[in-house]
């Protein structure tokens, strides 16, 4: 009997090794191998590279874009996520933690697209519990399929027979190649299952949608190398305790990335918001210190979220320093700006930063809303309610310019804003909207001194 082989393999970025160690060589993560069998051929399966079918090149000159068009799923949300709707021929990988609705938003396609034939692939739930929530969601499903399988050539061959428009496979976590000689859910077996069906995809050509986990971290689950096969990754964020949901573009190879669409979770389903800005903006207490407006760009769409800081002084020998949809060591840096360079107070302080309604930012144009938000909760001084700030902070404490200011200042006036905190590079270029002033600002406290 042939003595089975072992390699290792690092999850985070896909590279084999021969034996363990401790620090993965590929991408310096630490303690990341996992053992798995080498896979073995399998006799009767070797084919050659192009499976019988004649290969030649094609002239760029001879491709035509329209052969693959979009289709318009109905939910304008995802759509825009999308890039405009899903592109015939497309991998796409949907990710979130569980309970956060990512069957919810698969089963929903069936009722937006009701002359679309749909074969929803189910490995973690049995036809019945999918048959229970596309009634509550009101459902018909005529052309709704159901395949309860996890066997991926059975799933490939499903698919030929059917030729269906869109094709979900919920989990890639549960489908396995019987060839692959480790159990779902390892890295092999999301490479490989991933790969057919990839393949798959190209060659029908379908809509494919992947269910994917994350890990603790908020990470897509599984093998780095599954994020670079598909074409777009999309990961579904929220509170599974509170109604909305939003949808993040991580990866689009069709569209623009990091676009977002939001979600209101209802007993029938999700509902695309239409006005996201308006609704982050809606329980917003005026009057009252630590809180402060910026008009951030999510994709190609202008959004405004309320920052709020609470500076309150502290019971232990080290400060804490939380932030929750901002990050934290950008946190820290602009504590230490606004120490040195301001002469603000805050090494006796706790300070907490949130951003309201769950969105988490990551662009630097939010540093000056966090800073004015700092100062005003830390002086007990409201910010001027109809002003709205858009800056990123330097370490010498003045105040940057960023890009697309003209959305931002659109959406802006939209919503009732009267002023605009900007820096002052490049304003002298710029056009301001119908009743809206802009207040150009070099450093953080001339800022201060305008919203206080």
């Amino acid at each position: 009997m042939a003595k089975t082989r072992i390699r290792f393999v690092c999850p985070s970025c896909g590279h084999e090794f021969p034996r363990w160690t401790g620090q993965c060589a590929g991408c310096g993560e630490w303690n990341t191998l996992v053992e798995e069998a080498v896979p073995t051929a399998v006799p009767g399966r070797a084919r050659s590279a192009a499976n019988g079918r004649p290969v030649a090149a094609v002239a760029l000159a001879d491709v035509r874009v329209d052969d693959h068009p979009r289709l318009v799923t109905g939910l304008e949300e995802l759509d825009r996520v999308l890039g405009g709707g899903a592109m015939r021929g497309s991998l796409t990988l949907i990710a979130g933690e569980p309970g956060i609705g990512k069957s919810t938003l698969m089963t929903e396609l069936a009722r937006r697209l009701p002359e679309a034939t749909i074969l929803y692939v189910s490995g973690e739930e049995s036809p019945q519990q999918v048959k229970l929530r596309a009634r509550r969601m009101g459902v018909t499903g005529e052309r709704l399929f159901l395949l309860a399988e996890t066997d991926v050539e059975a799933i490939s061959e499903a698919a030929r027979t059917l030729r269906p428009d869109v094709l979900v496979v919920d989990s890639i976590q549960t489908v396995h190649r019987p060839d692959v000689p480790s159990a779902p859910g390892s890295v092999s077996q999301v490479r490989e299952s991933a790969a057919t069906l990839l393949g798959l995809t190209k060659s029908l050509p379908t809509i494919t949608f992947l269910v994917g986990h994350v890990t603790r971290d908020g990470s897509v689950a599984g093998p780095r190398v599954l994020e670079h096969l598909v074409d777009a990754v999309l990961q579904f964020e929220g509170d599974r305790h509170h109604a909305f949901r939003i949808l993040r573009s991580i990866k689009n190879r069709f569209g623009a990335a990091h676009e977002i669409g939001v979600f209101e979770m209802r007993d029938n389903g999700l509902v695309g918001v239409e006005n996201p800005s308006a609704l982050f903006l809606a329980e917003r207490a005026f009057g009252r210190s630590g809180s402060a407006v910026v008009a951030t760009m999510e994709g190609t769409r202008p959004l405004l979220v309320e920052v709020q800081a609470l500076v309150a002084p502290t019971a232990y020998a080290t400060p804490q320093r939380t932030a929750a949809g901002f990050d934290p060591r950008r946190l820290q840096v602009l504590v230490a700006v606004l120490e040195r360079r301001e002469g603000h107070r805050f090494s006796q302080n706790d300070v907490f930063v949130n951003v309201a309604g769950g969105v988490r930012i990551d662009e630097p144009a939010v540093d000056l809303a966090v800073a004015l938000a700092l100062v005003s909760s830390l002086q007990d001084v409201p910010c001027d309610s109809g002003a709205v700030a858009i800056g990123e902070v330097g370490l010498g404490g003045e105040v940057r310019a960023v890009g697309r200011l003209a959305p931002r200042l659109a959406e802006a006036r939209r919503l009732g804003f009267e002023r605009a905190i900007v820096p002052r590079t490049g304003l002298d270029s710029l056009r301001p909207p119908d009743g809206l002033e802009l207040i150009g600002v070099g450093g953080v406290g001339d800022a201060v001194a305008s919203v206080l």
